[in-house]
């Protein structure tokens, strides 16, 4: 998700990502650059981040959805050959790793961001074989994923994106509801916030925290937490079955490193929504970082995945 620079509480100067924790060292370059026009060197997941995170993503991907998925792509009409699948803002790649050794039958994953390393990382990490054993290729574009046209979909069989929607505004999340459905492809969309989290133990802090975060999410017209319910209507609105799943991460002692850059993430955008906030949430942070060090902390950060089944049109491969 990407985020402005934010000071982390407790008076340092490491900027932070919404939610994702610390982004990069200056110079690493931007995993998605959703509009035209954002500076250069806006911040970023950093791919360090995107690494870390990748075990809780695949742990936390609703299961449930990849069913009536299979069940689509397997009566597309007109279907000759691979799968073309279309990873937006595909970042190091994670999605393709997840998701097509699920899918039998070959495919070709066409995968979309605006970093030309992120995307030749994830070209050269991409899986090579689908469930079924059937051959996987991949190839790369660069651009705004946040104008897709149903023209750059032409052919396509499946959209998918991860821990995208949320970044994105109403009329984005209009667009790609166009797209898609001018398209007749299915879009699977998952690991969305929805302005849940559980820590336990319980601090009284807490509350006042994560609507601050949430509050972060929703700046400049983004959907932040926001962001399932809208797409749920767009996509609906245009004519297309909706499903959407819960796909929570659940972090524990064996999920400490990852704990403990989203707790910075997470608290730091919250001071730099409210710096009133900053004197406590250093002394909230100093604390939740020790518990977590120590293996007390445990925290469920809530999400959801959405499958969206348009109508299939003539020109669906």
């Amino acid at each position: 998700m990407a985020s402005r620079p934010a000071h982390g509480a407790g008076g340092t100067d490491s900027s932070v990502v919404a939610g994702a924790g610390p982004v990069g060292r200056s110079g690493e370059r931007a995993t998605v650059r959703l509009r035209d026009g954002e500076p250069e060197e806006a911040p970023r997941y950093a791919p360090e981040w995107l690494r870390l995170r990748e075990p809780a993503d695949a742990a936390a991907r609703a299961q449930a959805l990849l069913a009536p998925l299979r069940v689509r792509l397997a009566d597309l009409p007109g279907r000759t050959g691979a799968l073309a699948v279309h990873d937006l803002g595909c970042g190091t790649g994670s999605m393709g790793r997840w998701l097509a050794p699920r899918l039998d039958g070959a495919q070709h994953w066409v995968l979309h961001d605006h970093d030309p390393y992120l995307l030749h990382f994830a070209a050269v990490a991409s899986p090579r074989t689908a469930a079924d054993g059937s051959g996987v290729t991949v190839e790369t574009r660069r651009g705004d994923v946040a104008r897709l046209t149903s023209d750059a979909l032409a052919g396509a069989s499946l959209v998918t994106a991860s821990a995208l929607l949320d970044v994105l505004t109403r009329d984005e999340v209009g667009s790609l509801a166009d797209a898609c459905v001018g398209a007749g492809c299915p879009a699977l969309l998952t690991l969305s916030v929805v302005g849940r989290v559980e820590l336990t133990p319980a601090d009284p802090l807490d509350a006042e925290i994560a609507e601050a975060f949430d509050a972060h999410q929703r700046r400049a017209g983004l959907l932040g937490p926001d962001a399932v319910g809208v797409a749920g209507e767009a996509f609906a609105a245009r004519g297309a079955a909706v499903r959407v799943h819960p796909s929570p991460w659940r972090l524990g002692p064996e999920q400490a490193a990852l704990t403990e850059q989203w707790l910075r993430g997470w608290v730091g955008a919250a001071v730099e929504e409210r710096p009133e906030l900053t004197d406590r949430a250093e002394r909230y942070l100093r604390d939740r970082l020790a518990a977590c060090a120590a293996g007390g902390l445990r925290v469920v950060v809530h999400h959801s995945d959405l499958l969206a089944l348009p109508r299939p049109t003539d020109g669906a491969s």
